[in-house]
């Protein structure tokens, strides 16, 4: 079967609009503050760090990535570039697939939850009605618009890094829907594991290709250095 090796799926560092969100939601504000496009927010000086020691990690690992992929998103093809440098597999080229990026949340970008219930309070109850992993938001992505996109990247993947060792640097839905991908799980299994607690910014989720399971079996989960 056409498998990678590894696989290391790894949520970007922190980025300023990470703390814009905490901040937001701290002092129970509608709206998230930032400047930038989303594509453009940068990380955090905390994210340039645990980017850093991320590939400070990478390091002293036995296996390095022999490719990567990211998010084309800057806060993700920053911390792919930190951890390359710092992994000292600087070299490996980096792709950039779109595919990878942040779900699209349509109408409810830059709200907290108290933000969209004040200004969509209709499309809220629709979206507890059905649930995140089907609902759309106007403009938007539902979940599973998401995993088609995982879907399609994956089986490229698969078709293009035989044998590899592949670094994925992307965001947190894109590695829920990799795990619901990857492990075969149902709607309930893969939201349970998401209300369990957040993917860690520079967390790792690893999976390593067992030959008598004919499969990639999970190794790491949530991982952070």
């Amino acid at each position: 079967m056409n498998f990678p090796n590894i696989i290391w799926l790894v949520r970007h560092g922190e980025s300023t609009a990470n703390i814009a969100r905490h901040k937001a939601e701290a002092e129970k504000l509608p709206t998230i503050d930032f400047l930038e496009r989303e594509p453009d927010v940068p990380l955090s000086d905390s994210g340039i760090a645990q980017a850093t020691a991320l590939g400070r990690w990478f390091e002293f690992q036995k296996e390095k990535p022999s490719v990567i992929y990211s998010s084309p998103y800057l806060r993700a093809m920053e911390t792919a570039r930190l951890i390359a440098e710092n992994g000292e597999f600087e070299r490996v080229k980096i792709f950039y697939d779109e595919r990878l990026r942040e779900r699209e949340l349509g109408i409810f970008d830059r709200l907290t939850k108290i933000g969209a219930m004040e200004k969509y309070a209709e499309e809220c109850a629709k979206r507890e009605e059905l649930g995140k992993f089907y609902y759309r938001p106007l403009g938007g992505e539902s979940w599973v618009d998401v995993a088609l996109r995982v879907r399609n990247f994956w089986r490229d993947l698969r078709e293009t890094n035989v044998n590899e060792k592949v670094l994925i640097v992307t965001h947190e839905v894109v590695i829920r829907l990799f795990r619901y991908i990857l492990e075969n799980l149902t709607e309930s299994e893969i939201l349970e594991i998401d209300r369990a607690g957040d993917v860690e910014n520079c967390a790792v989720t690893s999976y390593n290709f067992d030959p008598a399971a004919q499969n990639l079996m999970l190794t790491q989960d949530n991982f952070c250095v």
